[in-house]
């Protein structure tokens, strides 16, 4: 059974380890758990009693910016990442949001793709903005019209 839910106080250790697990160049502890608060819309799956996902969403008056999206490598490929995000837009667009922002690494183009599928718009490009092992990587910025 999956289900999606709030990201809370409590989820925050097993989210880290999560976002640990997930990324090539993880945030450090404390950026992940100053990513929290009332400005912050965070999610989380759970998938047979286990959280398998999360995603962190700063929102700003009528703005909101993906900050984050994880899912355990084991998971991917099920539609997990789908389910998060629109679960997101959903309560973005209850809440009056018009416009969802996210940065992505040019090489993640299994990202990029679920994010075109959902409508997303590449805006522009930040050159040299993710680390990688050699060096640099660009970012393509994205953004979603929740509400016109």
């Amino acid at each position: 059974m999956k289900t999606i839910s709030d990201l809370t106080n409590a989820d925050l250790p097993i989210a880290f380890q999560l976002e640990k697990c997930c990324h090539l160049f993880p945030w450090s502890e404390n950026t992940f758990y100053s990513n929290q608060g009332e400005r912050y819309l965070n999610k989380k799956i759970i998938v047979d009693d286990q959280l398998v996902g999360f995603l962190i969403c700063q929102t700003v008056v009528d703005e909101a910016s993906l900050f984050n999206i994880a899912i355990h490598p084991d998971y991917r490929k099920q539609g997990l990442a789908k389910l998060l995000l629109k679960q997101l837009i959903t309560e973005l667009d209850a809440k009056q949001v018009k416009m969802l922002w996210l940065e992505v690494r040019e090489s993640n183009t299994a990202a990029i793709a679920l994010y075109q599928q959902l409508g997303f718009n590449e805006i522009s490009v930040r050159k040299n903005y993710y680390p990688t092992k050699h060096g640099k990587e660009d970012a393509i910025i994205m953004a979603y019209t929740i509400a016109f």
